[in-house]
């Protein structure tokens, strides 16, 4: 099967890509359970494009319950060379109003029990993540953003919180004074995943509310936060078509997540386990040899 290059991680709200033609619907098993649904296989501009809905079709999985290793891994398997993550998000500033679309550069991880790394049990690595996102991939995430004609800002830091509860009011004014621009529930473990795997990662970030600092805005709601995120369903697939293309120009990645592991890896390869060496050979296969 051809390789399906760029994947979609669908969010809250964007459960299907219509948009895919030559749709190939493919249910994944890996080594750490199941993804979070069928991921369909299409082709865009030429390009093999795989999507799958992080919380499920019909939303049925909460931000902490996502598997993300195994959405990762799924991807991965596929032939996934870039990753772009549709998500929510609540903006901490005046200036990223709702509807607006954001492209983060930095993350801050505020979650509590999530399996955040494919390593362990015998064989550790340890990742560089100064940059969490790619900076190649978010260009031309911007890029295809600005061609829809929607509202886009590039460059914020993304705070992750475990939810499923929105923040309180002390929670939001404190995050506020600690310079967070966005705020959101599900941009991590996946990112430190995607770069443990070596997928480029980049976020299109659909600002649904104000969380609950803004004095005269209204409390994040669950309703508002659905009505912003259909506003924006359509410009969300009109820039994946956009991206498509982009990223079918690109000749090669010339960035660091294609080599995140080169030098991440510290066990002595004698003592890796075999299980380990084998679940995690889609991962690490080339530098075991």
């Amino acid at each position: 099967m051809e390789p399906a290059i760029l994947g979609i991680i669908g969010g809250s709200g964007v459960y299907e890509m219509e948009v895919l033609q030559d749709r190939t619907e493919l249910h994944v098993t890996t080594p750490f359970g199941d993804p979070s649904d069928a991921i369909v296989v299409g082709t865009l501009a030429g390009l093999r494009v795989a999507f799958l809905p992080r919380h499920g079709r019909g939303h049925r999985i909460l931000p902490a319950e996502v598997n993300s290793r195994a959405n990762i891994y799924a991807l991965k398997s596929l032939g996934v060379e870039y990753v772009v993550s549709i998500s929510a998000c609540g903006s901490m500033r005046e200036d990223y109003a709702p509807r607006d679309i954001v492209i983060p550069d930095q993350l801050f991880d505020r979650t509590q029990c999530r399996p955040n790394t494919f390593f362990g049990n015998g064989l550790v690595a340890h990742i560089s993540f100064d940059q969490p996102y790619c900076p190649v991939l978010g260009g031309l995430v911007y890029e295809a953003v600005k061609k829809t004609g929607a509202t886009v800002h590039r460059g914020a830091t993304f705070l992750v919180i475990e939810g499923p509860q929105f923040s309180t009011k002390g929670e939001s004014r404190i995050y506020r004074q600690w310079g967070v621009d966005l705020i959101g529930m599900t941009a991590l473990p996946e990112a430190k995943l995607a770069r443990e795997a070596e997928m480029c990662y980049a976020a299109m970030a659909h600002v649904t509310d104000y969380d609950v600092w803004h004095e005269t805005a209204e409390p994040v709601t669950l309703a508002m936060l659905i009505e912003n995120l259909q506003a924006n369903a359509a410009v969300t697939k009109q820039a994946v078509m956009h991206l498509a293309p982009l990223v079918a120009k690109e000749s090669g990645r010339n960035c660091k997540c294609a080599s995140a592991l080169s030098a991440a890896i510290i066990t002595q390869r004698d003592r890796i386990p075999t299980t380990v060496k084998r679940d995690l050979g889609l991962l690490v296969g080339k530098y075991l040899k």
